[in-house]
């Protein structure tokens, strides 16, 4: 019997969540990159029905940290074991390691493995070759391993992204769904050979199933992701505040009162959840997003505030002559096909900004100020991924739910409510300071 025949749930901020018959219990799971963005929500949105998930496997190569332990309670802690594994082994290394830990059946696999080649932003399309040759190997040796120790899951769930619509490229069909071709005429990309090892892999097990999950622009506590888009702008305000300067916004005035949707990791994860445990879902892909856009101007003026920036927000620079226009592939070698370039235009740059010496001293402040809760410092890679995160954010793109809510998950989270969660979170993990009002103004 599915979710549809079961009154939605409530879990926090999180709302019209699926309810699923009580027989569905005692259930196992691996989760692969536990400690990530994705599959440390993910953990967390399992742990938050005890009587259906009775072991969850987190396999990553470290443990959490104390701080992330924290943000589980004992009972919760008790019914997950750590794995330590090195996804670079191989297959064979992969089965002896799961054998050690006592990993002898699961009802479900949640695969969130990645390594971050070094040298290049993850957003670059040359960096293809790379992520082909990093991350192809280590999904096709994990289902290898599974082969090896003879388990056989009833669903195997791989979570991609937005980039499977070739969105980091230049301009793509809008909006974005999931059937759409595959835009291999104008960039490679390691999620396509990862999806087809999983399709073969459930065509020679064919008690196995599968799932794909694309989130666009993920929004999550975790202390060990480079990933995390909305993480500089916590940063950007706390020192500004500090400055007594005010945050400016670098986009222009289109960018600036577009809506835009995100995707938070524990409605990802609420939503992986739902896709395993429907037969329906079985062998589909879903895109992921919040269901509540917001505009740069509204958030801009929520940040300013809860991070106490006396002299507020300056908005988008009205004059074009002060702009940089940063392009991505577009015309003919755009997914679309034709129209002109994709580009993100910039008055002022996150990365700039984050290579001022008089931030990197701020910030110092304020990790002596908060006597050793935070322990991070991230102007330790300024101009890299991090900051950049900050300036791509602003052409963000639109997924389309459609296929998501027609298969039956109304699961909903306020972005606005969803980041300030995440902030209030990444100051526990010590990454942050933390937001200096109580809560969030959702957008209602």
């Amino acid at each position: 019997m599915g979710s549809e025949q079961y009154p939605l749930r409530q879990s926090g901020i999180y709302r019209n969540l699926p309810n699923f018959d009580t027989s569905i219990k005692d259930l196992t799971a691996i989760i692969v990159g536990a400690t990530g963005i994705s599959g440390f929500n993910t953990l967390r949105c399992l742990l938050d029905s005890p009587q259906r998930w009775k072991t969850i496997y987190a396999l990553s190569r470290k443990p959490p940290t104390e701080e992330m332990w924290s943000l589980m309670t004992p009972e919760q802690q008790a019914r997950v074991q750590h794995v330590p594994i090195d996804l670079s082994k191989s297959a064979d290394e992969t089965s002896t390691t799961l054998e050690q830990a006592g990993v002898r059946s699961v009802d479900h696999v949640f695969f969130y493995g990645y390594i971050h080649p070094k040298g290049k932003s993850a957003m670059d399309p040359s960096m293809a070759d790379a992520l082909i040759e990093t991350n192809v190997p280590i999904f096709e040796k994990f289902l290898q391993a599974l082969e090896i120790r003879n388990i056989a899951p009833k669903r195997i769930l791989l979570q991609t992204g937005g980039k499977h619509y070739g969105v980091h490229v230049g301009r793509a069909r809008t909006p974005f769904i999931e059937s759409d071709p595959r835009p291999t005429h104008v960039t490679k990309n390691f999620y396509y050979p990862q999806e087809d090892a999983l399709l073969k892999f459930c065509e020679q097990h064919p008690t196995t199933k599968w799932n794909v999950i694309r989130p666009f622009g993920i929004i999550g506590a975790t202390a060990n992701s480079g990933i995390n888009f909305f993480l500089p702008f916590a940063i950007f305000a706390a020192v500004q505040a500090a400055n007594n300067e005010p945050i400016f916004f670098g986009g222009d005035i289109d960018e600036w009162q577009h809506q835009y949707t995100q995707s938070s990791a524990k409605l990802t994860g609420y939503l992986s959840e739902w896709a395993v445990l429907e037969e329906t879902c079985a062998n589909q892909a879903f895109n992921s997003q919040d269901g509540s856009a917001i505009s740069w101007d509204r958030f801009w003026e929520e940040l300013a505030r809860w991070y106490g920036v006396q002299k507020g927000v300056e908005g988008p620079e009205l004059d074009e002559a002060k702009f940089k226009s940063i392009e991505l592939a577009g015309g003919k070698e755009s997914p679309l096909g034709y129209g002109p370039p994709l580009a993100i235009k910039l008055s002022r740059t996150i990365v700039d900004w984050s290579k001022d010496p008089k931030n990197h001293a701020a910030w110092e402040k304020i990790m002596q100020a908060s006597k050793g809760k935070i322990t991070a410092n991230p102007f330790d890679d300024a101009g890299g991924d991090l900051f950049e995160q900050g300036d791509f954010l602003y052409a963000n793109p639109q997924p389309s739910i459609a296929k998501t809510r027609r298969f039956g998950f109304c699961g909903f989270v306020d972005t606005m409510e969803s980041v300030f969660e995440m902030y209030q979170e990444m100051a526990q993990l010590g990454v942050i300071p933390p937001p200096l009002v109580d809560a969030a103004r959702p957008m209602v």
